[in-house]
């Protein structure tokens, strides 16, 4: 089994004022490595969902936008090899 790309299967819930989900989307496809992004909501809640080898850098700039919460980040190859954790 060869090993995931981008590890951590990273979601989350921002809640703001005047968050805009395509300047959220563009940033971090810019800014961070990753793949299977996913920035919906309107301008007061967006729900993330990114996979990435660095969620915390994620985790801090959503945290820049407004309050985080809902956060949960899971390590795909664990899963992959059948562990639990």
């Amino acid at each position: 089994m060869e090993p995931l790309e981008f590890r951590y299967d990273t979601q989350l819930l921002i809640e703001g004022e005047d968050l805009d989900e395509d300047e959220i989307n563009d940033y971090i496809t810019e800014h961070f490595k990753g793949d299977c992004l996913l920035a919906v909501g309107d301008e007061e809640l967006i729900k993330i969902h990114f996979h990435t080898n660095e969620p915390w850098l994620l985790l801090e700039y959503a945290a820049s936008l407004g309050e985080i919460y809902d956060i949960v980040v899971e390590d795909m190859d664990r899963q992959q090899r059948g562990l639990q954790g």
